[in-house]
């Protein structure tokens, strides 16, 4: 049994599922549900339609461009198969299968990574812009208070040192 995909969203069709709709010049369309129907037919473009993979290829939020993709393409040749090489190919479907899920999981983290350094700079531009609204004018106070001391502190021990100077240059003596 062979899994379709459906020609407006790119979902898969099992069998059993989905319609088929054949247009007067033989081309056959298949759909998943209803809703890809019925938006084919109102010539909906599936790359305008936001909960399409084409619409997601499109804007970039998906992988588009990967050599693993260059299996699924179809082979209209028949092979005859031997059991040795079905063995062999569907192992390798399956090896297929997992390195595109870690590329697309890779994309994604990467993706989500940029996201998150741009939220990051929007909220700290955003705390400096409002930070009177989250520091209160009281909060820097003992701070200030702390420097000002020193501040007093170094100046009256720059005016100790200078009458000091002012000692030795005249000669006379400094008893401690």
């Amino acid at each position: 049994m062979r899994i379709e995909t459906c020609y407006f969203c790119s979902s898969k069709i099992y069998p059993g599922h989905g319609i088929q709709f054949v247009r007067n010049d033989c081309k056959i369309f298949k759909f998943c549900r209803s809703k890809c129907h019925a938006a084919f037919k109102k010539k909906k473009n599936p790359r305008k339609v936001k909960w399409t993979k084409a619409y997601r290829k499109t804007v970039g939020k998906e992988l588009a461009i990967d050599p693993s993709f260059e299996f699924e393409k179809r082979r209209h040749l028949p092979i005859k198969y031997s059991r040795d090489t079905y063995t062999k190919a569907i192992e390798a479907m399956k090896k297929v299968e997992t390195i595109r899920q870690k590329r697309q999981g890779a994309y994604i983290m990467q993706r989500l990574r940029k996201g998150r350094e741009l939220e990051q700079e929007r909220d700290v531009k955003e705390v400096q812009r409002d930070l009177a609204l989250i520091r209160s004018p009281a909060a820097g106070l003992k701070e200030r208070q702390g420097q000002q001391m020193a501040e007093d502190y170094k100046e009256s021990e720059s005016e100790n040192e200078d009458q000091m100077e002012g000692i030795v240059e005249d000669g006379g003596e400094v008893i401690l």
